[in-house]
């Protein structure tokens, strides 16, 4: 057996049964491997698509999927992407080809230095050397990656490497022990005890809920947790989800784009327990005021991350199951209803200070009735812009998933991750929102869309600039608009054309009803545009 094939028996023992990727020859060995496997591979237009499909994977399956590169230029493509899952603990293993091993260090064509290039953006990197340490490789990468804080793990293989024959038989490890990796963490019963007292002086508790919260797979024992003390949540942009948005204890997202009356909660909390959040900066612009006033709790899976922000009172280091069906068990007064109260009268007295015009698409309006008409379970993949930020305010969540990039706010983001998420749920309904910025730095897999059949539904929206930049100029700079304006191209019934795809267009929020109705009734991978004012005004 030679290496190529062994790191495809490494695969199909991990259950893996798809991979993203974009061939060259540097990694020719492995996708001869491939074509005598029972794994199917999705050939993506562009490297860094091929690590955010991955991720649209990933994150649907729980899970870590597999992308695959070649050398030089293929490699450095996906780093943008390994940054992005980096960013947002995604559990992702990239294989990157590699020059042969007698050329490292030589600067021949193709050559580049993966493990120097991406050392701040993966949990770990290989490089292999000797074929015989593939199994192992390959174990260590999928338990790195899944466990603790999740996170891309980085496996680059010279093409000797992939050619030349182990000297001893392949075998899978049942196991695996790291020096100096130990994430299981016990939950500390002290800290425990804390908590519980803390929460039961506290008058006004708050939970801040964020992506680690749906990548601990934790929203059902939390749900349950706040229901049963009667304890009010407010979430990250990251942590959409983990209640559904008409539910009596949710106040909605927070931060600088947020809901003002989730950032009036915490404001008004006497204690604020955060779990699987670091709360930067667009959550909390000014940790440090708010840690002078309001008793914090902070659970994380990772040391480092507590703290890092915002100086926690009690720190609680676990996994958010694990903590959350400890504190289930405990003694704990429920929050009273003066507190849901007063946070409901908040709610219900905040107006919306933006005004948008009649003459096109109300985008807030759009997300709405999008979402609302959205299965149950569907799938909601939001890019990077204005778009992402109408889609967490706006969007009603039911029982099903909410993603986007929040660490690194990566635009093109949502086609490749909405084509990962439909490749592991073919029978969720999956739809990639985004502007026309975005659109355009990803609309090549539409392409990957049409040839693989996979039904995933695109709605651009469609304002002819880049939006979030435009209005910064017009905030910052007293609207000198330079490097913003995107003008009325593509032709996007053309490009809808060209990939055989169903095209449905919407000016104005009178029409928006019958045309979602049309597009998300759609049994094929379509194509939406919805115009919407390139500015919206305060009043």
């Amino acid at each position: 057996m030679i290496g190529a094939e062994a790191m495809i028996k490494c695969l199909e023992a991990e259950g893996i049964t798809k991979v993203f990727g974009y061939p060259g020859v540097a990694i020719a060995p492995f996708y001869e491997g491939l074509y005598n496997s029972s794994i199917e591979h999705i050939l993506v237009r562009q490297e860094q698509n091929a690590g955010h499909a991955a991720s649209g994977y990933a994150r649907v399956s729980r899970k870590p999927a597999v992308c695959v590169v070649t050398s030089g230029p293929g490699a450095t493509n996906l780093i943008t992407a390994l940054a992005t899952a980096y960013a947002d603990s995604i559990p992702i293993v990239a294989i990157s080809g590699q020059v042969s091993s007698e050329l490292l260090g030589r600067d021949v064509f193709q050559e580049a230095d993966m493990r120097g290039a991406t050392e701040s953006f993966v949990k770990y990197s290989y490089l292999v050397k000797d074929p015989d340490d593939i199994p192992r490789v390959f174990k260590e990468a999928f338990y790195i990656a899944s466990t603790g804080r999740k996170g891309p793990v980085l496996i680059d293989i010279p093409i000797d490497v992939q050619n030349r024959e182990l000297s001893k038989p392949f075998a899978y490890p049942e196991s695996v022990s790291i020096r100096g990796y130990k994430p299981e963490i016990k939950v500390n019963m002290g800290q425990i005890g804390k908590v519980v007292a803390a929460l039961n002086q506290a008058k006004k508790p708050l939970i801040c809920a964020g992506g680690g919260v749906i990548l601990g797979d934790g929203e059902g024992i939390l749900r349950r947790f706040c229901e049963k003390f009667s304890i009010p949540l407010v979430s990250t942009m990251m942590g959409i989800g983990v209640l559904p948005k008409k539910h009596p204890l949710y106040f909605g997202m927070l931060g600088n784009n947020g809901k003002p009356y989730a950032n009036k909660a915490v404001v008004r909390s006497d204690l604020l327990i955060i779990v699987g959040a670091r709360l930067a900066d667009r959550a909390i612009p000014k940790p440090e005021n708010l840690a002078q006033r309001v008793a914090i709790i902070h659970i994380d899976i990772d040391t480092a991350e507590i703290g890092k922000n915002l100086g926690p009172t009690i720190p609680l280091v676990g996994d958010v199951k694990d903590i959350f069906a400890a504190l289930m068990q405990e003694e704990i007064r429920p929050a009273g209803q003066a507190w849901i109260d007063e946070l409901e009268d908040i709610k219900h007295s905040t107006v919306d200070p933006r005004v948008f015009s009649d003459d096109w698409v109300n985008p807030n309006l759009l997300v709405q009735k999008l979402s609302e008409k959205m299965d149950d379970d569907a799938v909601y993949v939001a890019d990077v812009g204005q778009n992402q930020l109408w889609s967490a305010d706006n969007y009603v969540m039911k029982e099903g998933r909410f993603m986007t990039t929040g660490g690194m706010g990566t635009m093109g983001y949502s086609i490749p991750a909405a084509i990962g998420a439909k490749m592991y749920a073919p029978k969720r309904q999956t739809v990639a929102v985004c502007g026309d910025g975005s659109f355009q730095m990803s609309m090549n897999e539409l392409a990957t869309i049409r040839v693989g059949n996979i039904p995933v539904k695109v709605l651009v929206v469609k304002n002819r600039y880049l939006g979030l930049v435009r209005e910064y100029q017009y905030n910052t700079y007293d609207a000198h608009y330079e490097g913003v304006k995107l003008y009325d191209w593509p032709r996007y019934d053309k490009i809808a054309e060209a990939y055989d795809m169903p095209f449905f267009h919407c000016r104005t929020s009178a029409e928006l009803d019958g045309k979602l109705d049309a597009f998300l009734a759609c049994p094929d991978a379509c194509l939406m545009v919805c115009e919407v004012d390139s500015e919206d005004r305060v009043k």
